[in-house]
């Protein structure tokens, strides 16, 4: 088994549920294509411990089953229900100019163009219809959501740790929140 260094680890993975009595386990993929999440070596913990190997895969509705080298029951499929299947990030491929791993992100300060807090980087999801950036704001503005495009979201800064958003005017507006009053 082999240990990696935790800030070397991407989240690329999660054990959605066990699937039929064989040990196989339903898995959502959060790679950009995701069958590739299951190429990239074995899958380690979030402190960098090797725990599993997948050995076959196939796609389903919502997700994937996997089937794993470790020897697995139903139960052991079962008990690891929401567990996060992280990578070292040397095993995924180099990126492109503007692309970036979501998980590099989270966290990120949210500025707008003109230099004001929005908050922080919450979250990534795409429920459907495109990436959405999960915007944690600042106690008047509460969690929102912003389209992950580049007409809302022109610069980001991994080394500035900065992300710059061109929201909607009516995003967190206190003329929105009291009702349109003003």
């Amino acid at each position: 088994m082999t240990t990696q260094p935790a800030a070397d680890l991407v989240f690329v993975a999660a054990i959605a549920a066990a699937h039929g009595v064989r040990g196989e386990c339903k898995v959502k993929s959060f790679t950009g294509d995701p069958a590739a999440a299951f190429s990239y070596g074995p899958f380690l913990d979030a402190a960098g411990k090797e725990i599993l190997r997948a050995k076959r895969w196939r796609p389903i509705k919502d997700g994937w089953v996997v089937a794993f080298d470790q020897e697995l029951s139903r139960e052991d499929a079962a008990a690891l229900r929401g567990t996060q299947l992280f990578v070292p990030r040397s095993a995924l491929p180099q990126l492109d100019d503007e692309e970036y791993y979501h998980s590099d992100l989270i966290g990120l300060t949210v500025q707008g163009l003109d230099g004001s807090p929005m908050g922080k980087l919450k979250g990534v999801h795409d429920f459907g219809s495109g990436d959405l950036l999960e915007i944690t704001g600042t106690p008047e503005r509460g969690d929102w959501f912003l389209p992950f495009t580049r007409d809302f979201v022109p610069h980001i800064s991994l080394t500035d740790r900065l992300i710059t958003i061109d929201p909607p005017e009516d995003v967190g507006s206190k003329d929105e929140e009291a009702g349109g009053e003003g």
